[in-house]
């Protein structure tokens, strides 16, 4: 048995649970609090309905709404707010880009994730050992012309998103601040179940993820939507991309950033998390094999991983770090 750590279920979809189900997977699916989402009371009704049907299969994180920020009892109301959360059942809490490119304070300056407003909420969830998945800015290539971005997948979100292409916008902070944002409340909340989403917004340099993996033994990272920038890397450095999986194999989640809902048609889907995804990248951790994918340029070889980090990646770290019970 799999498990896909990240993917968004937006509607009811009997289809996909059951292919997950065919090809033994688990799914943990994020609330999130993106504009062309259901809105995140809307997403967890959806997610409700799901487990009920499929308990051993569909699991959530919480997120929660930053409306009213500057409201003096804000902090109390979303820790009362995700409370009500974990009690229908999530089991943890994500943030997202807003915090850092869209939350403005009242000079309209931007609001990074370890504003101090947040730090009642990062106590709360420390106390009880509730994980915090973050996604925290963008790619560096957000911060990069198009045409000078390293991967195809890249190019082609920051193109479809120019609203989040950052180097189009320069009155939003930069990667740095949202990376120093990020350590600083490791930093500040050491006891803190921290999963940084897209191998941690590191994506580009697996020794830049690997010295935060080392300087805080609290975070762990999940590959959402990243594994092309593995390959990518393994271009032109295979073994530095293998050496790096096989030192932090109790640190990495594997999941797709899969989002289920009306965009696309059932066959399109199908193909992109059946093949593009689940096949594609089984093939690139399990085998030695020369390959290319559709995001990257060049070829490269497969990981060749062992059996035991397989295992690891793809069921026991999210079982440890999202303190699932094993099934």
């Amino acid at each position: 048995m799999k498990i896909d750590a990240h993917l968004h279920l937006n509607q009811i979809n009997h289809q996909t649970i059951r292919h997950a189900i065919d090809n033994g997977f688990q799914l943990i699916s994020i609330n999130t609090a993106v504009p062309f989402f259901p809105a995140i009371e809307t997403q967890e009704a959806i997610i409700l309905k799901l487990k009920k049907e499929y308990s051993n299969t569909v699991f959530h994180l919480a997120t929660f709404p930053t409306t009213n920020f500057w409201n003096r009892n804000w902090e109390q109301k979303t820790i009362e707010y995700l409370k009500q959360r974990l009690e229908n059942g999530a089991i943890g809490v994500k943030i997202w880009k807003n915090i850092g490119m869209e939350l403005k304070d009242e000079n309209d300056q931007y609001i990074l994730q370890n504003h101090p407003k947040f730090d009642s909420v990062y106590a709360f969830l420390s106390d009880n050992q509730i994980p915090l998945l973050a996604h925290t800015g963008e790619p560096l290539n957000c911060w990069l012309p198009l045409e000078e971005m390293t991967v195809k997948q890249d190019r082609d979100y920051f193109a479809a998103h120019p609203e989040y292409h950052a180097a189009r916008l320069p009155e939003i902070p930069h990667y740095w601040e949202h990376i120093k944002a990020r350590d600083n409340i490791l930093e500040k909340h050491p006891n803190l179940r921290f999963v940084g989403a897209h191998i941690g917004s590191l994506e580009w340099d697996t020794d830049e993820i690997a010295e935060r993996l080392d300087k805080f033994p609290n975070l762990a990272v999940d590959l959402a939507d990243r594994v092309c920038h593995l390959q990518h890397q393994a271009v032109t450095d295979w073994q530095k991309v293998r050496d790096f999986v096989i030192k932090y194999q109790d640190r990495i989640l594997y999941g797709t950033d899969f989002i289920d809902d009306n965009s696309k048609t059932q066959l399109e889907k199908d193909k992109w998390l059946l093949n593009d995804k689940w096949k594609m990248h089984h093939l690139f951790f399990t085998t030695s094999k020369k390959m290319t994918a559709p995001k990257v340029t060049g070829s490269f070889n497969g990981l060749n991983l062992s059996e035991a980090i397989l295992n690891k990646i793809y069921r026991e770290n999210a079982l440890n770090w999202y303190q699932l019970m094993a099934s």
